[in-house]
């Protein structure tokens, strides 16, 4: 899923993994443009097709489209003097759109005093299933089987036409995949409608339908099949005119080869009113942009692995490669208790030289994200200061004498009346420097402030429940006052999380903490900068000149982020050719199974590296 609303056009080509793939995989991948890729996948359909027939299903991630490689395949099929025929499921299964409306929409959020962006609703956990008529897809099984004949190639496209009640119908199965930037970029586009409509809608209303309905299904269904290796072919749909081409089984062993390396995601950029200068420059984006506010560096739902693969470039949805190898990516004990979700996300907020602060903000836990969205659970950050500017400071918590009734009633006014809210009379601040931690357990009001760049860190909920509590009278870059959320934020913000309250080392709300250290080596040292019951993260920092040891143990997955050096090699100590290079404010993820393995300064400064893994007992908080 992903609820990345609108993406910058950009891809960046730096992030790119190079697992040393075998020749057999490497040379079984097919591109060369969508017309040869037509042309090998019907050529190797032929011989069978001619003496009995064979049907086809085509299903994919959300937005995907089959009209043009169908086109391509009929005309294929003329040229090999073979009847052709495409059946579109979905017009032959699907309930009517207002049928769909009547099953989704009431469980939408339509008050826009509680939503005033209409974003929010439960997560539909129905599947495709729940969207089929009875009586259609009855008709629908029937009838495929009977257009089965010598010298004629059947394909059955449509979403959900894989789904488990219609997957023997098919003698080939296909995966069109797609990343989530470029799903969303063709929404936005107006590529695409919701299921069971005829035409695309308002934008954020189709984002929103998308991401409580249409992406949920895809990635579960895309799970399932992932899980029991039903299918023959997978497809990476992310350039309709340039499809590339692969057996099931070359994907799995690519996944299965990646997951042996320390690796790095492909970021996602996306602009912001508030957003700054720094990350702009450093990763050499488009002048056009206006900013990058937010860089979405490791968000699971929103992000790609790129994999050199000979002379082709793939650029697959991380959310499959986690499907496809979790176990060996996350370990055993993490796949079972967050029910395969990759648990943590990373993305950078610049807020350097730029016009003002993030807004105020609080997000909800884990029964109030249960109850009201049907998400898995709480959603907790925390933010790690990388740059300062001047006069740079990082909110959190409540001041001790912070009349807070007052400041709802300030908040509310300037929502309704546009009148200024004195925010430093009520909300706490640390001096931010480069080095500060702080820990964000759901319901914490917080925000970072202007000229500053944060590592911000979060936990598994996928949803952006943001609940913007005072946001300075800003306007949109549409030239609109940003709305806010005072009474969702009322409802989830912890009063009770003071200053005094949050740096109190006896107190269980103690989520200001003091670096202290956790265990050293030759040469280096490993502090905990932030742990918390509340949290399951543990943030830590490794500090060293030449290199520093570390081990997940076959048991936990490690994040590693540059915060202080000029470059450094991540490498296996068994295997030393599997290693990943990273330079300044890059982020790389170091698999379960790797074991043993090695971090070596390749530049001349000392180094500071932020870890991130999952705290000890993780495994028995509750559900």
């Amino acid at each position: 899923m992903s609820f990345m609303y609108n993406p910058f056009p950009f891809d960046d080509r730096k992030a790119v993994n190079r697992p040393e793939l075998s020749n057999k995989t490497v040379e079984s991948i097919v591109s060369g443009g969508t017309p040869n890729v037509a042309k090998k996948f019907v050529a190797g359909l032929a011989a069978k097709a001619a003496k009995e027939g064979v049907i086809v299903g085509f299903d994919g991630y959300t937005t995907a489209r089959w009209d043009l490689f169908l086109n391509l395949m009929a005309r294929e099929c003329d040229l090999l003097g073979l009847e052709f025929e495409a059946v579109d499921c979905n017009a032959a299964t699907l309930k009517s759109g207002k049928e769909i409306d009547a099953i989704i929409d009431p469980m939408l959020i339509w008050d826009t005093k509680i939503d005033p962006t209409l974003l929010y609703g439960k997560v539909y956990h129905g599947g495709y299933k729940g969207l089929i008529d009875p009586a259609g897809a009855e008709a629908f099984k029937n009838a495929v089987p009977g257009k089965k004949a010598a010298g004629k190639i059947v394909a059955v496209y449509g979403y959900g036409c894989l789904m488990k009640e219609f997957r023997s119908l098919y003698d080939v199965r296909c995966w069109f995949d797609i990343t989530p930037m470029k799903s969303m970029l063709r929404i936005r586009a107006g590529e695409y409608a919701n299921l069971g409509k005829k035409h695309t809608g308002i934008i954020n209303r189709t984002i929103r339908r998308c991401y409580y309905c249409d992406f949920e299904n895809a990635v579960q269904l895309r799970k399932e099949l992932f899980t029991t290796g039903e299918l023959d072919w997978y497809f990476l749909d992310n350039d309709r005119a340039n499809l590339q081409m692969m057996p099931y089984a070359s994907f799995a062993d690519i996944c299965a080869t990646l997951v042996k390396y320390p690796f790095r995601a492909k970021p996602c950029y996306l602009e912001g009113v508030w957003g700054g200068t720094y990350m702009k420059k450093l990763r050499n984006l488009p002048e056009k942009m206006r900013n990058a506010a937010w860089v979405f560096d490791f968000i699971p739902m929103e992000v790609s692995v790129q994999v050199e693969a000979g002379s082709e470039l793939l650029d697959i949805n991380y959310c499959s490669f986690v499907h496809k190898e979790g176990i060996n990516l996350m370990g055993e004990s993490c796949v079972r208790k967050y029910k395969g979700y990759f648990p943590i996300r990373f993305n950078w907020d610049d807020s350097y030289h730029s016009t003002g602060n993030m807004s105020i903000q609080c997000h909800s836990g884990g029964p109030y994200n249960v109850e009201n969205y049907n998400e898995f659970g709480r959603q907790d950050e925390s933010y790690y200061v990388v740059i300062t500017g001047h006069e740079a400071k990082t909110f959190i918590g409540f001041r001790d004498d912070a009349d807070i009734p007052a400041f709802f009633r300030e908040i509310e006014a300037a929502d309704t009346e546009h009148k200024e809210c004195d925010y430093m009379k009520y909300v706490s601040y640390e001096e931010s420097v480069p080095g500060l931690q702080v820990m964000l357990p759901a319901g914490t009001i917080h925000s970072s402030g202007r000229n500053q760049v944060i590592l911000e860190i979060g936990s598994l909920t996928i949803g952006s429940y943001t609940y913007k509590m005072y946001d300075y009278l800003r306007l949109d870059f549409d030239g609109k006052q940003r709305p806010i959320h005072t009474r969702l934020g009322e409802l989830n913000v912890r009063q009770d999380r003071r200053h005094s309250v949050i740096h109190d080392p006896e107190s269980p709300e103690y989520i200001v903490q003091k670096p202290r250290l956790d265990c050293e080596g030759p040469g280096w040292q490993e502090y905990i900068l932030g742990e918390n019951p509340q949290m399951y993260i543990s943030l830590r920092r490794l500090e060293f000149e030449k290199s520093c040891e570390q081990d997940t143990r076959g048991e936990k997955f490690h994040v590693l982020t540059l915060v202080d050096g000029e470059r450094v090699r991540i490498r296996s100590v068994e295997h030393p050719e599997r290693y990943f290079d990273l330079d300044f404010m890059e982020i790389a993820c170091v698999p379960a199974t790797m074991g043993k393995y090695v971090i070596e300064n390749l530049g001349r400064e000392p180094i500071r590296v932020h870890k991130t893994c999952l705290r000890d007992g993780y495994e028995n908080d509750p559900a």
